[in-house]
């Protein structure tokens, strides 16, 4: 599908957070629903905690859209870890039917896309939607153990322990989610696992430079254009690529990376990564933007690159996605 898809009738009906220490320090630590200064989260392991995390965050949305698991009919989330272990085992003990997704730090964005497909096409009524990272499970497994204190470079971003989740349904809300773009994947040729901003860059603006010409719509009809972690590097690469083409952009356009931390003071090099950036982002800063009517046309596009540690290893180049989501607030 290369066109818009365009909902009707697909709402957001509440949103969670939940974050790391390091995230708490960063300067969107009042948006979320909680900050855990264990980073732990009460677990004997990096997964586990990861799990425990996602298991928290969909308790708060259930929570806070007064609803049970068994109100749900779908669950669709997804993680890093091999296999989607983390969001599995975080949503066990709900009893809900569950897709889980992956797309690496897309996969956010996607799990929206696929949500909105369910329900709009009847399969569905009520779905909620999740993706999740953690800084120390994502280390061990794509790159070293924290033990081994690596030294990372300057390019390099740093992973985000949170889970972001939304719930999605047909009842009527000031917010909706109006249309989305699923991402095709583009290589830039890039190898360095260290610099996946640029790896996923110009999947960005392809998605971007697509779905503008496709939707009819400009730069300047959103108050919020945002990737999901391209992290300073990517951003700057993605705001090269698409200078001439959508002129006014650079006016609305951000990204989550750069968004939930303070680059001058965290040291988090070139910003946030990871699946659980655009999730966090999203269903705390931008949906409480959207709730207070501080932005009515949010447009998200969670970025991924698509990689694991035997294509880096072999050589491979790290090709990217990104898919798009406009969320827009109107009346019910």
């Amino acid at each position: 599908m290369r066109d818009i898809i365009r909902f009707e009738n697909i709402y957001v009906n509440g949103g969670s957070s939940v974050v790391g220490k390091t995230e708490a320090k960063g300067p969107l630590a009042r948006y979320f629903d909680l900050c855990e200064e264990d980073e732990y989260f009460g677990k004997d392991s990096w997964e586990k905690a990861e799990s425990e995390m996602t298991r928290r965050t969909l308790e708060k949305l259930f929570a806070k859209a007064h609803i049970s698991p068994e109100d749900l009919d779908l669950i669709c989330g997804g993680d890093l870890l091999n296999q989607c272990v983390a969001s599995s085992f975080g949503v066990k003990e709900f009893g809900v039917p569950f897709l889980g997704l992956y797309g690496a730090c897309s996969t956010f964005a996607e799990a929206v896309i696929c949500a909105s497909m369910f329900i709009k096409g009847g399969g569905a009524g009520r779905v909620a939607v999740c993706a999740s990272s953690h800084f120390c499970s994502a280390e061990k497994q794509y790159r070293f153990p924290l033990e081994y204190g690596g030294q990372r470079t300057p390019t390099a971003q740093n992973t985000v322990t949170g889970c972001g989740a939304l719930l999605l349904s047909g009842e009527p809300s000031d917010i909706r989610v109006a249309d989305a773009m699923t991402g095709r994947i583009v290589d830039a040729g890039i190898t360095d696992a260290n610099n996946m901003g640029a790896a996923m860059a110009k999947a960005a603006a392809d998605t971007l430079t697509r779905y503008f010409e496709s939707s009819g719509m400009k730069p300047s009809d959103f108050d919020i254009v945002a990737t999901g972690d391209l992290g300073r590097e990517g951003y700057e690469i993605c705001t090269e690529l698409l200078k001439d083409s959508l002129p006014g952009l650079t006016d609305k356009y951000t990204d989550c990376g750069m968004l939930i931390y303070d680059l001058e003071k965290q040291d988090v090099h070139c910003g946030g990564s990871g699946c659980g950036c655009s999730a966090v982002v999203t269903a705390a800063y931008f949906l409480d933007k959207l709730t207070k009517g501080d932005a009515s046309n949010v447009l998200l596009l969670s970025t991924g690159a698509l990689m694991n540690p035997n294509t880096v290893l072999q050589g491979q180049s790290i090709c990217g996605i990104a898919h798009a989501v406009h969320f827009e607030r109107g009346t019910k």
